[in-house]
């Protein structure tokens, strides 16, 4: 008669430990102060808070300038935009660290393999659940 050893069985874990967690949560806080510095930064060059723009050089190349500015501004508005929208999915990704779902593809239900995590921390789907949602 054969029995099922258990100890053969390989539990497939259903959330990261908190010490693994605590990993990720300094990893997060770390690309969250380099989110919000260089958000500030493309911010400034919208505004032009921090520079001198075309105010201060002479009149002859004012007019290539302001070109040139206003497509700075329009690039540096998007970068902007999505530099707000990646800090966004980091900080909700300090919420479910809290949570204790970090880590947890929303499709599957597995978990999200270290690899990806440490280059995408704010992902929220493993590669094979993103594949399969372009098809």
């Amino acid at each position: 008669m054969a029995t099922s050893n258990n100890s053969d069985q390989v539990l497939e874990k259903v959330r990261y430990s908190d010490e693994e967690l605590q990993e990720f949560k300094e990893l997060i806080l770390q690309k969250l102060e380099k989110a919000r510095d260089d958000y500030a930064h493309l911010k400034a060059a919208v505004t032009h808070s921090t520079s001198n723009d075309t105010e201060d050089t002479s009149p002859t190349f004012k007019v290539l300038e302001e070109g040139a500015s206003a497509l700075s501004k329009e690039e540096s508005g998007q970068l902007a935009q999505r530099q707000a929208k990646f800090i966004q999915s980091l900080e909700a990704a300090l919420i479910r660290i809290e949570n204790k779902t970090y880590g947890v593809c929303r499709e599957t239900g597995k978990l999200i393999p270290k690899e990806r995590l440490k280059l995408v921390p704010h992902a929220t789907l493993s590669v094979e659940a993103k594949l399969n949602s372009n098809k």
